[in-house]
This record gives structure tokens, C-alpha cells and sequence, in this order.
């Protein structure tokens, strides 16, 4: 796995769940010990994709199995410490995080997998459409330099522009641009809302950019993009941070447990192991609640009403 493939965001996405501060407590004393207290930790990332996974497995767990649900926001990395400590439950969407499996799961075994999400998760440079209408061989990487004068900018001086993703995203576009030999300066756009609105004004205005990009993502419903073929993507080729120069790989998307809390197998821990849904439905969720405005509560329960045939089949037997 791509151990800098991994999906961080510093900001707060729009209809963030209400955070529950967590108490120190071990893992023995949550989520489903039996005949002791009902309560689950859930992990919320900050960005709205992943935010949703934990809207619809709260409102499922309190609903159906009788469960209060405390959520807590914070990065990737600290969430896999709070996991393995027992502060929280579970993580419901990880990007790929090889040296937190190693210390976690194959070391103090304090972590443990609970299955794939459903969502696979894919990094890329794109552009927008109407510029590869005019311009069809601009989806080769190795024709971008041909293309160079039309991304410059004030920012990037005599090189073509690159907009990077949010700065807390490690990501490999340094060294794929200095690799590659592209005559392109990197400029990050700042936190993911600011990339995002950067990225929908240049859309309206059809002007054209070179963007870091990925899916799963609620917007990729109101602009079409396409992606930038890089060199293949093959095990091992981004090793070495420092010479990186092939793709992104594809990145099914994990599930982690406490291992404690999983030893218990409770209903929780048995519907959150159960939980995989598809990227279409977690960008129509996201959807609702960036685009349509809705609270991640209330774009939950609509999934949830309207897709009884899909979670009914998470609940334990």
C-alpha cells in the first residue's frame, strides 16, 4: 500500500456532526460490554465523505441496535492512537496508513481490521474537460510540457501552474513533477474548502487548470473532470518518496477496530464490521450535505429511508 496515500484534511467540512469530548476511559468500557454501557467512539475525519460514513453508522446504531454514539473529530495519525488506547472505537474510512498497521496491528495488536468500507479511493491529476475537448492529447502526461503556457499564473512565474491538494495531504506531486521533468510549479491551494472553491470558480469561468484531484468526491457530480494518465502504477514504485514517478495506485478502503472492543462482539462491533456501502452512495450523502446544505444528521436519515434494502443487511443477525 501507498503509505503516502492517505487522506488528511485540516478543516472542518460543511455540516460537521457535533463533536462529543472523550473521556479516557479503556476500551473495555465501551461500545457493547455486555450487560454494561452502550456507548460507541466513532472517528470523524474532517473532510464530508468520510464524515457521512460515521452520519449514517450513528443514526443506525442508535435507531435500530439502542446505542449512544460519541464522535470525535481529529487527523488520521492521532485517531490510530486514540484507537489503539481505547479512547475511541473504531475508524470507518482509512486511506492507507502501513506504519500505524505496523505498530497497532502487528505489533502491540491493539488494533484490528474490521473489513473494507466499499468505497475504493483513487488520487490523480486532472483536468477539466472542455480543456481536453480542445486539447486531446493533453491527457498524457508526456504532452503537459507542450502545454505549459496555457496553466501559468502570476504564482508560477514562467511554468505552467499545479494546484496541489490541502497542505496537510502528503502527497507525490513534487517529486512526479521534478521527476517527470515537467515544467510546472506546484502552488498549494490551502485547506480542502479553499481547494475546492478555487477549483469551482476556475470551472465556471471554463478556464483551465491542472489540478490534484480524487474520488470518492461529492463534487465530482457538478464538474467533470478527467484525469492526467501518469506512468503506470506498479508495487514498490513509490518507495522512495524521493523518486516517485508513476501513479497513484487504487486504494480500497479500510475499516479498523480497537481490539478490545472487537473481542467483545457486540452488535456494534458486529453492524460496523458489516458496513459497506458504494462510492455512489457515499457521494450522494456528501452531496447533501456540502452541495444541498443538509446537517449530517438529516442527510443520513434520508439515505436511510430511502435505502432500507442496503443497511438492513448490516444489522446483526
Amino acid at each position: 500500500m501507498n503509505k503516502r496515500i492517505i487522506r488528511r484534511s485540516a478543516i472542518a467540512a460543511t455540516g460537521v456532526l457535533s463533536l462529543v469530548a472523550l473521556s479516557a476511559c479503556s476500551a473495555a468500557e465501551t461500545g457493547g460490554s455486555k450487560g454494561g454501557d452502550k456507548t460507541v467512539r466513532l472517528h470523524t475525519p474532517s473532510w464530508v465523505g468520510a464524515e457521512v460514513n460515521t452520519a449514517v453508522a450513528k443514526e443506525l446504531l442508535e435507531s435500530e441496535l439502542g446505542y449512544k454514539v460519541e464522535t470525535k473529530q481529529m487527523d488520521e495519525t492521532p485517531a490510530w492512537d486514540a484507537m489503539s488506547q481505547g479512547k475511541i472505537d473504531a475508524i470507518l474510512e482509512d486511506w492507507g496508513h502501513p506504519e500505524e498497521v505496523k505498530r497497532y496491528v502487528d505489533g502491540n495488536k491493539t488494533v484490528v481490521a474490521a473489513g473494507d468500507l466499499g468505497v475504493v479511493g483513487h488520487i490523480g491529476w486532472f483536468v477539466p474537460k472542455y480543456v481536453v475537448d480542445e486539447n486531446p492529447d493533453i491527457t498524457d502526461y508526456k504532452n503537459l510540457n507542450k502545454y505549459a503556457d496555457l496553466f501559468k499564473t502570476p504564482e508560477s512565474g514562467d511554468k505552467g501552474q499545479f494546484i496541489k491538494g490541502d497542505p496537510s495531504y502528503v502527497s507525490n506531486d513534487n517529486a512526479l513533477i521534478k521527476n517527470l521533468k515537467l515544467n510546472y510549479q506546484p502552488i498549494e491551494a490551502g485547506a480542502e474548502a479553499t481547494h475546492l472553491a478555487q477549483l469551482e470558480q476556475l470551472y465556471k469561468a471554463k478556464k483551465p487548470f491542472l489540478t490534484y484531484w480524487w474520488t470518492p468526491q461529492w463534487m465530482n457530480a457538478t464538474i467533470d473532470l478527467v484525469e492526467v494518465k501518469l506512468p503506470e502504477y506498479k508495487e514498490g514504485c513509490d518507495a522512495d518518496e524521493n523518486k516517485v514517478a508513476c501513479a497513484y495506485p487504487e486504494v480500497p478502503l479500510k475499516k479498523w477496530m480497537n481490539a478490545d472492543f472487537a473481542k467483545e462482539d457486540s452488535d456494534a462491533a458486529k453492524f460496523l464490521k458489516n458496513f459497506n456501502w458504494s462510492t455512489e452512495d457515499q457521494n450522494l450523502v456528501a452531496k447533501y450535505v456540502a452541495q444541498d446544505k443538509m446537517s449530517s444528521q438529516d442527510a443520513a436519515k434520508k439515505w436511510i429511508a430511502d435505502n432500507e434494502d442496503k443497511w438492513k443487511a448490516w444489522l446483526p443477525k
